[in-house]
This record gives structure tokens, sequence and C-alpha cells, in this order.
């Protein structure tokens, strides 16, 4: 099965991707993570990349393709693959598509995170992160049990700087002008599938597996 999670910062995508992978036994590859992995292991992609970043620009669609293309090709990927966080723009998906028909590689479904922005400026705002480990909590659904302490490895939670209220505002509004070509590409592919994303973990989490086993 290869899955491509979209969804808006906050929707939950990178949750039931995690939830997906471990069910299904298939990696869910975060483009974030595997740029920041070939950067970390000076692949010769990875130098490219680098110096890209260091320089304040966006990594180019060439050089991702060919980040994910290296990881596609790993023996986990065998049985299938979820990306989530990539593809962000039109020409990344045509990019991507062409990988695919290269690889005799098959893309089952395209599943769309759909939530309010008011809902998802409300669930980012209260987002807290540990400065030491990383982990993440919500003082809403998922606060530390002493405030402003990790609860894994008791370090300083703290929130990201881009977790206010105008940054996120500005955040949804790039996202929405960069994926709502990708919303009609892969409609036009009959690929798309939109979900509801307001609800519990679980919840969420019931409707994709329903939808999921339903098409085998």
């Amino acid at each position: 099965m290869i899955l491509i999670l979209l969804g808006a910062p906050g929707t939950g995508k990178g949750t039931q991707g995690t939830l997906l992978s471990e069910r299904y036994g298939i990696p869910n590859i975060s483009t974030g993570d595997i740029l920041r992995e070939a950067v970390k292991n000076g692949t010769e992609l990875g130098k490219k990349a680098k110096s890209f970043i260091d320089r304040g620009e966006l990594v180019p669609d060439d050089v991702m393709i060919g980040i994910i293309k290296n990881r596609i090709k790993a023996d986990d990927c065998k049985n299938g693959f979820i990306l989530d966080g990539f593809p962000r723009t039109l020409p990344q998906a045509e990019a991507l598509n062409k990988l695919f028909e290269e690889n005799g590689l098959t893309l089952d479904h395209v599943i769309a995170f759909e939530l309010a922005d008011e809902v998802i400026i409300k669930r980012l705002s209260n987002r807290r992160i540990c400065k030491n480990c990383g982990a993440v909590y919500n003082l809403l659904t998922n606060p530390p049990k002493k405030d402003s302490i990790c609860d894994v490895c008791g370090g300083e939670v703290i929130q990201r700087s881009d977790d206010n209220e105008e940054a996120i505002s500005n955040r949804l509004v790039v996202y929405r002008k960069q994926t709502e070509p990708l919303v009609k590409f892969y409609k036009q592919m009959n690929k798309l599938e939109e979900f509801d994303a307001d609800g519990s973990v679980s919840e969420i989490h019931e409707k994709l597996v329903a939808f999921l086993e339903r098409d085998k």
C-alpha cells in the first residue's frame, strides 16, 4: 500500500501516519526527517540540500525528489510506504508521478485531512514541545503532568516561536495556496479521499482504517 497524506499543520496527519505505519508495517516517511537524515549522513544530495538550507532557501524539487527516490528503494519500503509532507506543490506531484511510473509503483490513495482554520489555530497555539527530547504536548488534550516539565525526560516544556496565532494564520495561508492545485490534481486522478479531521486521535484512526480495509 502506498499512501500520500495531505493536511495543514495541526490536522493530525503526522500522528495518523505513525499509527498507520505501525498497523500496516510500512514506513511513514516524513520528508523533514529524511531531509535531515540526508544532511546528517553527508550524502551527495544531502550536501546539496544543506547548501540551500544554510542560505535560508527552499530545497529545490529535483533534490527533494532525488532524496525520496533513494529512500523508497530501501528494503523497508518493499511492501509500501506512507509519504507525509510531500508533495507540497504541483510540480512536486508531477515529478513524483513520474518517479512512481519509472519504478513500477502504484499510488493507492491520497488522504486529505480537512479541519477548519479556527480549530487548527486553537490546537497549535496550545501545542508545547520539550526543549530537550522533543516530546510534544497539548495544553487542551495532552498537557504535561507537571506544569512546563516534560513527563519523559524532565526537560523544560516550551511553546515554539511559530506556534503563535499570527504565525499559524500565515502558515495556513501559504499552505492553502500551495495545496489547492494538488487537491485538484489528485481528484482528477481519482486518488483523493477527504477526511474530516475534527475528532479524537482514535476516532480518526478508526475511520481511516475502515476506509483502507474496505478498499482491500
